[in-house]
């Protein structure tokens, strides 16, 4: 079996890492498998998987535009060469069905929404677009049953259009890694500062504002290490600045060393307003430290009962768990083995046999 993975990029989000730790176990287990991406910026990831020698790794057009439709006529000619492609993110999921609906190949198509919302449903026309393109993939992926609820209220299709696939994590990995010296990360930084994290995009869905905020309630020796990159840095910067926080928020961009900086740090924070299944959340829950995460679909489901849910957007709600959490180190224990025993159940193998099993079953 030829599968196509098609995509924007290879960034720092979550589909990308998950594409980045399942390409070489699914080439591993005999499906012939790879990647055709929309922009070609040879980001760290990028060079990760291309370090692997597991795939090919393919770029549709040298418009740097992921928007460009000049992606639709470059994709046809893949299409022609692979079984199945499965496609992920807007807006490849829309110039992967209009390639193929062009080329009349006979590929089999399948999409995951990682994500429990998006801006396209609200929007009047896309909203009809969206619904109409739906139609063209063979199975869409869900990563939890909430978004299987959503697409088919918004679709009409029926239930079997959407198998409830869960992500993973490489468990191995995040537990395997060495912290590092807090100085090692940042030469100011001291042994006795407690240093939060959060890994993710810079985009408006993540939220880094509200975190940003909460140390203002917080300690001198509180620390934040923010990792990723993304449109909305600048105006992240610009709040640090604001606020007198540039000498406790610490930008560190797109990194490959993430298990090892959860491990550095004290606690794990994801503020978004709105998730899929965050492979974030489940990698901070993974680390052995406590995770504290906005109370919002996506992220209540995986993290409530183990972590820590705060209402989205309060900075001095969050800020008070996360005092609270530096104070009892009791409690502070009870709450990170709650996290680990709970990442358990994400082990990427299984979420990698699983869409195997759909794609024989799509191609039969």
């Amino acid at each position: 079996m030829k599968v196509l993975q098609i995509i924007n990029s290879l960034g720092t989000g979550g589909a990308e890492k998950l594409l980045l730790d399942t390409i070489p176990r699914y080439v591993a287990q005999g499906i012939e498998m790879d990647i055709l991406l929309l922009d070609s910026k040879k980001t760290p990831f990028f060079q990760q998987l291309e370090a692997l020698k597991c795939c090919n790794i393919y770029h549709a057009a040298k418009d740097n535009s992921v928007y460009s439709p000049r992606h639709i006529r470059a994709i046809i000619p893949f299409l022609k060469k692979y079984d199945l492609a499965h496609v992920h993110l807007f807006p490849a999921q829309y110039w992967a069905v209009l390639a193929k609906k062009l080329s009349g190949a006979s590929i089999k198509l399948i999409f995951t929404e990682h994500n429990t919302t998006n801006r396209r449903l609200e929007h009047p026309l896309l909203r009809r677009i969206d619904k109409l393109l739906y139609q063209y993939y063979d199975r869409t992926v869900c990563i939890t049953s909430g978004i299987r609820d959503v697409l088919i209220k918004h679709t009409g299709l029926p239930q079997a259009r959407f198998p409830v696939i869960e992500n993973g994590v490489d468990l191995a990995q995040i537990k395997e890694a060495m912290p590092m010296p807090k100085s090692a990360i940042q030469k100011q930084l001291k042994d006795e500062d407690k240093l939060f994290i959060q890994v993710a995009g810079f985009r408006e869905q993540k939220d880094q504002a509200t975190l940003i905020r909460a140390l203002t309630h917080l300690p001198q020796h509180v620390k934040l290490l923010l990792v990723g990159d993304g449109i909305t840095r600048p105006t992240c910067e610009a709040l640090v600045d604001t606020l007198g926080l540039r000498d406790r928020v610490l930008f560190l961009g797109q990194r490959t060393d993430v298990a090892r900086l959860l491990k550095s740090a004290d606690i794990v924070v994801l503020s978004s307003h709105y998730e899929g299944l965050s492979l974030s959340s489940i990698e901070g829950m993974a680390s052995g430290k406590p995770f504290v995460a906005s109370n919002v679909p996506g992220l209540k489901e995986v993290v409530g009962g183990a972590g820590l849910l705060f209402d989205q957007g309060d900075d001095a709600g969050l800020a008070g768990v996360l005092s609270k959490l530096i104070e009892n180190k009791e409690w502070y224990n009870q709450v990170a083995t709650q996290c680990v025993q709970r990442a358990e159940q994400y082990d990427i193998q299984k979420m990698v046999n699983q869409h195997i099993e759909l794609y024989e079953y799509i191609c039969s």
